[in-house]
């Protein structure tokens, strides 16, 4: 980290702001290099947590500076590692402060926009959301309002941005821990004031985990990604040499690739599978619906759905 930038980041942190020419003086130093360090990001973090009322540019800034430490810090790309998941997730907490809205943009865009990230850093940025939907306050970055009395616009933004995020608990698709925090918030503010986009969200999310289709190559892991990378990167190899260690060490796979084997359900298949509410399911819903005692409008809606998807595949 260079003198300037700690210069710039101390100064802030003391005065408890940043202005705008500070923040550009530390996007030049930070970036001089082409990355952020930890020691940049650290005390990136450090004049968050010193910054009272943070600047729009500030928070962008922030955003940014953490993302690009996180998610690009190592190889491979796009991933954060186990240790990376628990740095973050450490800063988020140092001050002893419910997460601001900055830091919850910053790990928001880190699920949205990264391939895949541990579960810790999943199942954190859920609780995270949840508490901030249920008790923030306060307005967000895109300048709708955070609310502890009902569910906002903007929060439902954030959930959607969230649970259909990339590096989300199942790519592209809602996950059961995601399909229960919607409940728990449905739960909890039944006879709120909710923002019409919230019935929306809870009938899509939890209708996509019981019905949509997720596939099993949709995300892969750090490790399996950093295999891959160092194959590619063997200048040693060669197709020949693939094909015959793949003829050693799995002689029959040859068979599934050329078709003398059955290949299994095709993606139409698999897809038709997965939109069946399975029995597995059914229990889970009714033990979830039953969860306050009744069918409330938002379960009658999330039912209805249900029903309809069901007559369209039959």
């Amino acid at each position: 980290m260079s003198m300037h930038f700690a210069n710039i980041a101390q100064q802030a942190a003391a005065d408890g702001g940043i202005s705008a020419e500070e923040i550009l003086d530390m996007r030049r130093a930070g970036w001089a290099d082409g990355k952020m360090t930890r020691e940049e990001a650290e005390a990136v973090f450090t004049a968050q947590h010193a910054t009272s009322n943070p600047s729009a540019e500030w928070s962008d800034f922030f955003v940014e500076a953490i993302q690009q430490h996180v998610l690009e810090g190592s190889e491979p790309r796009g991933y954060a590692s186990e240790e990376e998941a628990a740095w973050l997730i450490s800063q988020v907490k140092a001050d002893d402060k419910v997460c601001s809205m900055t830091e919850l943009e910053a790990l928001t865009c880190i699920i949205e926009k990264g391939q895949n990230v541990p579960a810790s850093l999943k199942n954190y940025v859920l609780e995270v959301l949840e508490s901030e939907v249920m008790e923030g306050t306060g307005p967000t970055r895109d300048g709708g309002e955070l609310s502890d009395t009902h569910v906002s616009e903007a929060e439902c933004k954030l959930i959607r941005r969230v649970i259909f995020g990339q590096a989300g608990d199942r790519p592209a698709a809602v996950s059961r821990s995601e399909a229960e925090m919607l409940f728990r918030i449905k739960d909890a503010t039944e006879h709120a004031a909710n923002a019409p986009e919230f019935k929306r969200l809870f009938v899509q999310g939890v209708g996509n985990y019981l019905a949509g289709f997720s596939a099993a190559s949709g995300q892969i892991s750090r490790q399996r990604q950093m295999e891959l990378d160092a194959f590619i990167a063997d200048n040693k190899a060669s197709v020949g040499r693939f094909m015959g260690e793949m003829a050693v060490a799995a002689p029959n796979v040859f068979g599934v690739v050329f078709g003398k084997r059955d290949a299994g359900p095709t993606r139409e298949e698999r897809i038709a599978e997965d939109a069946e509410v399975t029995s597995s399911e059914k229990s889970w819903l009714d033990g979830q619906i039953e969860v306050n005692g009744k069918v409330d409008e938002y379960d009658k809606a999330l039912l209805d759905f249900i029903a309809e998807e069901a007559g369209q595949q039959a």
